[in-house]
């Protein structure tokens, strides 16, 4: 079964995808993403791969017969691709060097554009799920795309937020944010000529850091040469501080917020990643329980001023160590 259902308690779309249980347990001798499996090039550099147990697709088969006169069902339309961020099997992004980094951004831009070139297509996200602990059952270094046909209501309230703040104030919501963080100083991680890393006022997790454009950008085909560049040294340096934490990979949840697509965007968007790391300490996790799954209202256990300062301790350990 794959198709997409209508959730109507939060007017959002659910992809119903149980074909994704059929997918096997990978030997542990033997990986696709590497070359010599058969599966990708022998030679690559970075690498866009059609996902082997997609949630949506170009051809989608018809949903099964459940509608009612209450339930929606449509068929699951849309692309998954996986984004192989090296050959090598057992480094990480940090480990990368700043040029391969730019590689990658450049290669997320080429897939925004061509998946967001199709007019059935509502968002289009950029993301890596880092980390047994987030469910990662490939450690091959690699984040994912996926084309939906709809737009996820979490990026619809964003989209809501942008253009109510412009309404009431004339700007753009997270240039105020920008504006707000490096006046207060306290929570800034680190920047760059185009870039600001930081641990935001709200944030939701302990170590939950955002990247945010210095220039009002609003997605990741409007960046210019150097903010490209500079955007991969600023995803390149926050999973490294990320790492430098505890002196290990540290899982995370990182997404990238681009607008909607065909006209459902504010004009105010404003591109920024935003990071979800599990973890509130080198071994304690920070689990989403019933107040942040049930109700949507988040606890942090840590301070954010305290955490950002890790943070700032962190990122000069790693850039202070060839990062």
């Amino acid at each position: 079964m794959a198709e997409i259902r209508y959730h109507p308690m939060i007017r959002d779309w659910v992809m119903i995808a149980s074909h994704r249980q059929e997918r096997p347990q990978m030997p542990k001798d033997w990986c696709p993403f590497c070359p010599g499996s058969g599966k990708v090039p022998d030679h690559f550099d970075v690498l866009a791969y059609d996902n082997d147990f997609p949630a949506l697709s170009p051809h989608p088969p018809q949903p099964d017969d459940v509608e009612t006169w209450l339930y929606r069902a449509a068929p699951a339309y849309g692309k998954c691709e996986v984004i192989l961020y090296s050959p090598l099997h057992d480094t990480t992004l940090p480990q990368l060097s700043p040029a391969h980094v730019r590689r990658l951004v450049d290669l997320w831009i080429q897939r925004y554009e061509a998946l967001a070139a199709d007019p059935a297509i509502r968002y289009v996200f950029v993301f890596e799920n880092r980390g047994e602990v987030v469910g990662v059952t490939m450690p091959h270094p690699h984040g994912q795309v996926y084309a939906y046909p709809f737009v996820p209501k979490k990026l619809e309230q964003e989209a809501l937020a942008l253009a109510s703040h412009r309404h009431e104030t004339g700007r753009c919501l997270v240039c105020d944010m920008n504006r707000s963080e490096v006046e207060d100083g306290r929570r800034i991680v680190y920047q760059n000529g185009s870039f600001l890393v930081y641990l935001p006022f709200f944030s939701e997790y302990p170590f939950g850091i955002y990247i945010a454009a210095k220039r009002h950008a609003a997605a990741l085909p409007d960046l210019s040469d150097p903010e490209r560049d500079d955007l991969a040294d600023a995803v390149r340096t926050a999973a490294g501080t990320l790492d430098a934490l505890y002196g290990k990979p540290f899982p995370y949840m990182m997404c990238m917020h681009n607008p909607p697509i065909h006209g459902e965007t504010d004009p105010d968007w404003h591109f920024h990643i935003e990071f979800f790391p599990p973890m509130r300490s080198d071994v304690k996790q920070k689990f989403n329980a019933s107040s942040e799954t049930g109700a949507w209202a988040h606890c942090n256990p840590t301070c954010p001023e305290e955490k950002a300062q890790e943070l700032r301790e962190a990122c000069a350990r790693f850039r202070g160590t060839g990062g």
